[in-house]
């Protein structure tokens, strides 16, 4: 117990002492919609555009934008009166971390910035909050779960050849390397097309055309860093591949092995093998959050998966109180997509979740920022975070949840939808 104190007031004390540059870089990032404008000054812009684009048009992008911009809180003054920023440590599945704000998994982020896995790693060690390692990263989960051992998560897409070998020796790894948590995506039933991805000449292959060196050159700092750290690859996957594969052999091999969604009778498989907290990624409707918690899952990650996959589906944020209403008692609720603030967070915090995630947003830092970028992203949004819940009357995380709130875009499920 006296372990658990000492660790949940380091948390504390973290989230009141930012980086020794945040000042600094405060002034000329102060919030995330800066970092974006800044990163492709510094970044080919193949990568930007991979990194920034979504589904079809950008048109889920911008949902998820609008549907927290849409939602509204009404303060509370003088009833509960303090000077006092409120503390934003927070319990999740057993660890206690700084804030409630974690770094999502996201595939191929060193294509953006060469060795960005391992920054967004460090920086959320650094910090104390969650990352989680996709298993279409850059790095293996050996080299992530190294650099932040205090915070690990993994995620895990369905590869489903040879029934599971691969997916199931991840999990094994995972445990190898005590990961906190271990998260299924769900939300990837199949490949769709991003066009500013597929214009970058991106949509298959990583093969540099004569644009795409050009634009490595004229950007030195993203060069130097592709020279330290080397072509993006799934790092993860490549041991599986055949020895000698090349990036875009490794690619070609996880594709022919990895695809679909996970269904109900896999999802159990998985969690038989893993012991420790699990969560599905890509919940959207409370009867799947309903039938994912009978079979034993802690926690139901709420996610349209950036609006990277289809423009048509509901912004994840309007389809959070549907979900908190029917298993928010019983599980732990995550939640990504559209994420840009710690205001974005103090908002999905007043609708239920318990924590929110962001992805993006560390691209545009990172291309922004390089090394430092990470770091800053996670200061600007507990600071904002704290402040916003200074600004509503609330003292804790908890009283965020006694918000009056506007929530024009919020789901309504018939229950035999």
């Amino acid at each position: 117990t006296s372990m658990d104190d000492m660790t949940a007031k380091k948390a504390a004390l973290r989230a009141t002492a930012p980086h020794p540059n945040f000042a600094k870089w405060h002034k000329l990032f102060p919030t995330s919609a800066w970092l974006r404008r800044k990163a492709p000054q510094n970044v080919p812009l193949f990568s930007f555009e991979y990194g920034d684009t979504g589904a079809g048009n950008d048109i889920g992008i911008r949902d998820n934008w609008n549907a927290f911009d849409g939602i509204k809180v009404v303060p509370r003054y003088g009833v509960k009166s303090s000077n006092d920023l409120p503390p934003t440590d927070v319990e999740l599945f057993g660890t206690r971390y700084a804030a409630p704000i974690g770094i999502a998994p996201m595939g191929g982020p060193s294509l953006v910035w060469p060795g960005a896995d391992i920054l967004c790693a460090k920086a959320a060690q650094r910090a104390r909050i969650p990352y989680t390692l996709s298993v279409a990263g850059g790095a293996t989960i050996e080299q992530a779960a190294a650099a932040a051992p205090d915070v690990f998560w993994l995620q895990l897409y369905r590869f489903f050849h040879e029934d599971h070998k691969i997916g199931f020796d991840l999990v094994r790894r995972a445990k190898a390397v005590g990961a906190k948590v271990l998260t299924l995506t769900l939300d990837v039933p199949v490949r769709t097309t991003r066009s500013r991805e597929t214009y970058a000449n991106l949509a298959n292959e990583f093969r540099p055309d004569a644009r795409m060196i050009w634009e490595m050159m004229i950007r030195p700092r993203w060069l130097m860093a592709l020279l330290r750290n080397g072509y993006p690859r799934f790092a993860t996957i490549s041991e599986y591949a055949p020895p000698g594969s090349n990036t875009n052999a490794i690619i070609d091999f996880a594709r022919a092995r990895m695809g679909g969604a996970f269904n109900w009778e896999e999802v159990k498989r998985y969690r038989d093998a893993w012991q420790g907290p699990m969560t599905l990624k890509g919940i959207m409707h409370p009867e799947d959050a309903e039938k994912a918690v009978a079979m034993g899952i802690d926690g139901i990650w709420v996610s349209n998966h950036g609006g990277r996959q289809i423009e048509a589906i509901v912004p994840s944020i309007d389809a959070l109180p549907a979900i908190v209403a029917a298993v928010g008692s019983k599980a732990t609720i995550l939640l990504d997509s559209g994420v840009r603030s710690g205001q974005d967070v103090m908002r999905a915090l007043a609708l239920g979740a318990q924590a929110a995630f962001a992805g993006k947003s560390f691209l545009w830092a990172v291309g922004a920022l390089g090394d430092e970028g990470p770091g800053h992203l996670i200061d600007l949004y507990i600071d904002e975070l704290r402040s916003s819940l200074g600004q509503i009357g609330a003292r804790s995380l908890d009283e965020a949840r006694d918000a009056v709130i506007r929530h024009p875009g919020r789901w309504q499920f018939d229950r035999n939808d």
